[in-house]
């Protein structure tokens, strides 16, 4: 067993260490783009939370929406009613005032 080895045992080690450096160059940027997007996961579900949580207060602004367009028509027609109330009242004062 000789320590020296040949010069073609030297030259094989040396293409192997460069075509291992070349091939970890080009698969390193793909590793951390996986990596990226495996920590992003994480980060997926908080904005999916946050999206659902925006939802329900969309929803729950529609719903006070209505109520209030409801609430408008219920008071408009209070005040019809009130203003029908009041028109005989006032005919019938004009009336005696002019007679």
């Amino acid at each position: 067993m000789a320590l020296g080895g040949s010069l073609g045992d030297v030259a094989a080690v040396i293409i192997t260490v460069a075509v291992l450096c070349t091939i970890g160059m080009l698969v390193w940027p793909l590793i951390r783009a996986l990596a990226r997007r495996l920590e992003s996961g994480g980060r997926n579900g908080e904005l999916q939370g946050e999206l659902d949580t925006l939802r329900d207060r969309l929803q729950q602004l529609e719903q006070g929406q209505a109520r209030v367009a409801e609430l408008e028509e219920r008071v408009d027609f209070a005040e019809r009613l009130l203003a029908q109330g009041r028109e005989p009242d006032r005919l019938g004062a004009e009336g005696g005032h002019r007679a």
